[in-house]
């Protein structure tokens, strides 16, 4: 069989394909579902480009002219739902405001459209100077791009493409959350409550598979910076201010702490998440600007367009114009859509369309450049999305404010909460850039790497913004009727317990409620900022000292922020990858001392195959679980309709579901190690 030089200009393969799109469409679907569910529940949503890649390499392979180029693109286009869906960490705030009663279909579509588009064309001018002329390690899109090319090396022969692993872990990760969210069968997660005093706190434990794959995924640095927001959170604040404050009449010792936690703590988080945020913009300024001068006067060359080689050619200037001024157009109708229906006069109407509309592109043009550098620098899942939506939420809020008194907007109490919705829906859009444009670069790395044309990617990842918008709707208001937000129940009588707990959009909304109506205590917040400034100080202290060391100041901010039995699976997947690679290497010292890397790393491959099965996995059980609810409640049935147990089988579904979860870590670390490597 003749070997193709995916490298070269004249290539004459099938890359962008009718059936790659549409493959790429359905997987963008179900990963878009899935990345919904997890945001809301926990705050994190899963990069898809590697189980996109596998997928596509296992059902492509049933044609004989699929190639490592046509599954790129389809990986290219379902990445967009592992991104795409961050605007979750925003827009259900117009839910717990109580501005809508549910999702407004054609205006969140509007939005994720628009801002995804966007996040697009913004990332086109820095791929020259971010991939093409940089040593940023991108190590999604590495992973991605090596996946890619072991599938395609292989695909004629070996069945070793790593869909067994993707399967196994999806399966067993949707069993077990059958059994904790479906059956109630098994915990998901424990809590041991102590006290000294007045001194309150607590020890938890969360089983969530998808969080122990996450949590291998981002590895020591960030598992290690989230245990000392735990720390900090749990073992600092709550107890210091449990201890000088005093709960109200009846409350329980262990419902004020979380009180404490929820009203005092997490606006500390919101501080320290802030400045890092900020920090990493200031550090990013000039080589930012410096690649975009570069890239943007490369792109001005039309005349020479056909001169480049295939792998350098951007959608052309014109094209981008001509999408920029359609997805313009979008958002001035969607924009005016939305405040229309607050009945204000049209002076001020338009006043709020036009400032709308331009903060959330300039500030999304500002912040595309930010997260694409910083996808490039640690990855995409580290980059800083809720610091990016706190910014933004900031920005937005102020704005809107200062327009507000002076068109004596807050006369009214229906006034007040429009400039608190509008604050909201601007956020969104900003939210929805940064999400792309933090993908948009890895998934180019990954074309770079493997021989991919840049214009028929940034093509792929277009259409997987416009099908994800049309999934993040509907399933946003699937999983809203069957478990609420926290201070959004669509129902009275609901379990809280199953409450999904959107956790940064509960924070956003916080913050914009705060700023408007002037009794934010910003005391938190400030000492917030004072934490990220000692922890941003530390990490430079240990970068300058030590290549090895670091303490990412957003991670720490996210430990401070994040529900503590969302965070210790997390922590516990990081220490475990962390121990697991170091058991690799010294087996591989000890047997194969010439093969050494390659060894690590194709056992490693297994781990992140199995972990993003995990995610996967128990993802799409969750939104099975929610249709299943949803029918049962419009039938007039049960909140809980695959419930086997009662309450009072709590104690006994405890201690399985901490069983359960040691039998999965155990399964996992075998995966792993139990993999045939060369001998020498």
């Amino acid at each position: 069989m003749k070997q193709v030089d995916f490298m070269s200009h004249e290539l004459n393969v099938p890359e962008l394909t009718l059936r790659g799109i549409l493959l790429g469409m359905i997987i963008t679907v179900i990963f878009t579902a899935s990345n919904v569910y997890l945001g809301l529940k926990v705050g994190l949503t899963f990069s898809s480009s590697i189980p996109a890649a596998v997928i596509s390499m296992a059902i492509l392979k049933m044609f004989k002219d699929s190639n490592v180029l046509e599954n790129n693109m389809v990986q290219t286009q379902a990445s967009a739902a592992g991104t795409l869906s961050a605007v979750i960490f925003i827009i259900p705030g117009l839910l717990m405001l109580g501005y809508w009663q549910g999702f407004a279909f054609w205006q969140t579509l509007m939005i994720c459209a628009c801002g995804g588009g966007l996040g697009v064309l913004f990332t086109i001018p820095l791929r020259r100077a971010m991939i093409v002329n940089s040593d940023l390690p991108y190590p999604e899109g590495l992973a991605a791009a090596e996946i890619l090319k072991v599938g395609s090396s292989n695909a004629a022969g070996s069945k070793d493409n790593g869909i067994k692993d993707i399967m196994f872990g999806g399966i067993f990760s949707a069993i077990v959350s059958l059994c904790a969210e479906g059956f109630h069968a098994i915990s998901s997660g424990v809590h041991y409550w102590f006290s000294f005093g007045k001194v309150t706190s607590q020890l938890p434990l969360g089983f969530s598979s998808a969080l122990l794959g996450a949590g291998y995924l981002i590895g020591i640095a960030s598992g290690m910076a989230m245990l000392a927001g735990t720390i900090l959170s749990w073992g600092v604040f709550v107890p210091y201010l449990t201890s000088v404050m005093s709960p109200a009449a009846g409350q329980s010792a262990s419902a004020f702490a979380s009180a404490i936690w929820a009203q005092k703590v997490r606006l500390i988080g919101a501080g320290a998440i802030g400045i890092a945020a900020i920090w990493t913009l200031i550090t990013l300024i000039k080589p930012i600007i410096d690649g975009m001068r570069i890239s943007i006067q490369a792109m001005s060359r039309s005349e020479t367009g056909k001169s480049l080689h295939r792998m350098d050619t951007d959608l052309s200037p014109k094209t981008t114009s001509m999408v920029l001024s359609i997805i313009v157009i979008g958002l001035l109708g969607t924009f005016y859509s939305f405040i229309a229906d607050a009945n204000l006069s049209a002076g001020t109407t338009g006043i709020f369309v036009v400032t709308g509309v331009a903060i959330s592109i300039c500030m999304g043009f500002f912040v595309a450049a930010a997260c694409g550098y910083m996808a490039g620098l640690i990855g995409t899942s580290a980059s800083p999305i809720s610091g990016i939506g706190i910014l933004g939420i900031i920005v937005s809020s102020l704005v809107v404010l200062g327009i507000g008194t002076a068109v004596n907007l807050f006369d009214t109490e229906i006034g007040s909460k429009f400039a608190i919705a509008l604050a909201i829906f601007m956020t969104s859009v900003i939210v929805s850039i940064a999400a792309i444009s933090n993908d948009n670069l890895q998934d180019l790395k990954t074309g770079y790497l493997v021989g991919a044309t840049p214009w028929k990617q940034q093509v792929a990842l277009l259409v997987g913004c416009v099908v994800g918008a049309f999934a993040i709707a509907p399933v946003l208001n699937l999983l809203y009727e069957a478990y609420g937000f926290v201070g959004a129940m669509p129902r009275t009588g609901m379990d809280e317990s199953q409450v999904l707990s959107a956790p940064q959009a509960t924070l956003m909304t916080t913050i914009a409620q705060g700023i408007f109506s002037h009794n934010l205590d910003w005391n938190y917040i400030l000492f917030g900022v004072g934490v990220g400034i000692s922890i941003i100080i530390v990490d430079v202290l240990l970068k300058k000292n030590s290549a090895k060391y670091c303490l990412p100041p957003l991670a720490v901010g996210m430990g401070i922020y994040l529900p503590p039995t969302l965070e210790v699976p997390l922590i516990i997947g990081a220490v475990m990858g962390y121990f697991v690679n170091r058991y690799l290497r010294n087996r591989a010292i000890e047997r194969s001392p010439k093969n050494i890397e390659e060894d690590v790393e194709k056992c490693n491959r297994h781990g992140v195959l199995f972990a993003s099965g995990l995610i996967v996995g128990e993802s799409i059980m969750g939104v099975i679980i929610a249709i299943i609810i949803v029918l049962s409640v419009t039938g007039g049935g049960s909140d809980s309709p695959l419930a086997i147990v009662g309450k009072d089988f709590g104690p006994t579904a405890d201690w399985l579901g901490l069983l359960v979860f040691i039998a999965m870590i155990a399964i996992f670390i075998y995966r792993i190690v139990s993999v045939k490597f060369k001998t020498n």
